[in-house]
């Protein structure tokens, strides 16, 4: 039994490498063909580009030189010097766009000026009167005509165009391209690129020996028109040696392997098309080479399953002496786990109430943590409200004043500023809540004009003839997108603390200045006299609780800049000034 296992897994293994070896063929032969498929595709449309964006190029030399005076002139023989200087001119074009000839031929064939004129092939002189893209040019307009020159016996396009005058036809012009450059590209692709005319005759080929052979076999009225107009050098009948059957291609050139894939695509000359033949021997052996891989991939792994299958069986063999033994090892384990049991569950309700002391400890934490910033925000509330509160009594002291005087819309007025003021208290609130807690950023619009004036209104007397606010009348009405007391509140705050630095100064000023930076942002500048920030205090300026102050809670430029960036901007210190301090305020113009 045990040597009959071996045999029949070899056996197993030689129909499995057998299979694999016939699907693997099948597979690579298919991945070959789409491979090659795809190569040929993509390098028949490159080829069609080049080919399509050189025609373009020539295509609209005869259209211009339609309006050309010298011509007309030459054509009607009217100048006797027309001719001379359209040949130069068409030399020098000639020889700018790499045109292969460019020449003008009379109503009576002849040609009558030409690129070429300096050479003794030129075609000056020459009847072109049989050509069928004058024939056809001069009856239609235009014509195009693949053909080998029966000057010169290169083969090109030629690109015809008609000369009238009014309606008399002159003659026509004629743009001859040649497709040296073209074909020598398409040579240093693999494979072989032709283009075909409507006969299947080959133009364009970047195997020079196929020029102007057939793709298929001509019949003789194909043959004598051919010899008629003398378009191509024909040597009997012969094809080229190519064997197109869909999309396979044999090309009998001594090749090996010889086998190709074709793409054919609608070429824009002759009512033809383009062909490109890719060689399919290298996709052939790449696929072949996955398939191999694959193959022994699939025998190894089939060889371990194999070998894995024998030694399971092994196995359960062990396994079942194996089983024996465990069974008495599996009562003495049983005891031992009971007592294990029983000290996990101790342990477990030890770790459930850690978990519980810890969490106790965190909630504590937290608390601890929100009493420490409620502290904050308490000592900020009275540091923020001190000056509204003092402009509320002021107020309130004039009004009963003004009362007793009988002044009721001054009084009035009065009141109505201390219901204004006592909303701002509330927002400065609000404010401090958002230091500790941020909130979602309220939109708004307001002008420089109505801040800066509220601003001065909430410092009152303490600002005359200290604070200059150096706005013209164009900036106060600029907008800032924040809402008028948030920006205030930062404001106040900075004019606040300059007074505080120049109150011992002989010449005490402070200056709010406002300018443009640039096309969507507005920069306004709080600038005092006094003597500046300590250089102690630049990395913990704007920290919480940090002041120069004696009596300071240091909370209102962190408060400030806190508004400030909610609003979309920000608040800093400007650097190395000569005197005193300067803080500059960035928002989004509106």
């Amino acid at each position: 039994m045990r040597i009959a296992r071996p045999a029949s897994l070899l056996l197993g293994l030689g129909c499995l490498a057998a299979a694999a070896t016939a699907v693997g063929g099948r597979w690579s032969d298919s991945r070959a063909d789409a491979v090659a498929d795809r190569a040929a595709a993509s390098l028949a449309r490159t080829h069609l580009g080049l080919l399509t964006s050189e025609l373009q190029k020539f295509r609209l030399l005869p259209l211009v030189l339609t309006e050309y005076p010298d011509v007309s002139a030459a054509l009607r023989n009217d100048d006797p010097d027309a001719a001379a200087r359209l040949n130069r001119a068409l030399e020098l074009l000639a020889a700018r766009t790499d045109a292969a000839a460019i020449y003008a031929i009379a109503a009576n064939g002849r040609s009558v000026a030409a690129s070429n004129w300096r050479f003794p092939t030129t075609f000056v002189g020459q009847d072109y009167g049989f050509r069928p893209y004058f024939r056809n040019a001069m009856r239609h307009g235009g014509a195009e005509l693949f053909a080998l020159g029966t000057v010169s016996g290169r083969p090109g396009l030629y690109l015809a165009r008609r000369i009238d005058d009014g309606s008399r036809a002159l003659g026509v012009i004629v743009v001859k391209v040649e497709f040296d450059r073209l074909e020598s590209i398409w040579a240093r692709a693999p494979g072989a690129t032709i283009v075909t005319d409507q006969r299947g005759v080959i133009l364009i080929t970047s195997v020079p020996q196929w020029r102007f052979k057939p793709t298929r076999r001509l019949d003789e009225h194909a043959l004598a028109d051919v010899r008629r107009t003398r378009q191509y050098r024909l040597t009997g009948a012969s094809s080229a040696p190519v064997t197109i059957d869909g999309r396979n291609a044999t090309l009998a050139t001594g090749m090996d392997p010889p086998s190709f894939r074709v793409a054919a695509i609608g070429a824009p000359i002759a009512e033809g098309r383009l062909i490109h033949f890719t060689p399919l021997a290298p996709a052939l052996a790449a696929a072949r080479s996955v398939a191999l891989i694959w193959a022994m991939a699939a025998l190894i792994v089939a060889g371990i399953i194999g070998g894995l299958a024998i030694r399971m069986a092994e196995r359960r063999r062990f396994a079942r002496e194996a089983r024996e033994r465990l069974e008495g090892e599996v009562v003495r384990r049983t005891a031992e786990l009971r007592d294990a049991n029983a000290r996990l569950i101790v342990e477990s309700q030890e770790r459930e109430e850690a978990d519980r002391r810890y969490r106790s400890a965190r909630e504590e934490l937290a608390q601890a943590n929100r009493l420490g910033s409620l502290g904050q925000i308490t000592a900020g509330v009275a540091h923020e409200i001190n000056q509204p509160l003092a402009t509320i009594r002021m107020f309130a002291e004039s009004g009963t004043t003004l009362i007793d005087r009988n002044a009721l819309d001054a009084a009035r007025q009065n009141l109505q500023s201390i219901v204004g003021l006592t909303e701002r208290i509330g927002t400065i609130t609000g404010e401090l809540r958002a230091f500790a807690r941020r909130r979602v950023r309220v939109s708004g619009r307001t002008s420089l004009g109505s801040v800066i004036d509220g601003t001065l209104l909430l410092i009152g007397e303490r600002a005359r003839g200290i604070v200059d606010a150096r706005l013209t009348d164009e900036q106060r009405g600029w907008h800032v997108a924040a809402d008028r007391i948030r920006v205030e509140q930062v404001l106040v705050n900075l004019v606040q603390n300059a007074l505080d630095a120049v109150a011992a100064q002989a010449d005490p000023t402070v200056v709010i200045a406002v300018e443009a930076a640039g096309s969507d942002r507005i920069r306004l500048s709080v600038a005092d006299n006094g003597p500046g920030i300590d250089p102690a205090l630049d990395d913990s300026l704007f920290t919480p609780f940090a002041t120069a102050k004696a009596d300071g809670l240091g909370l209102g430029l962190a408060i400030a800049r806190d508004i400030v960036r909610e609003l979309g901007g920000d608040l800093i210190l400007v650097p190395d000034r000569a005197r005193g301090a300067e803080f500059t305020l960035s928002l989004g113009r509106a």
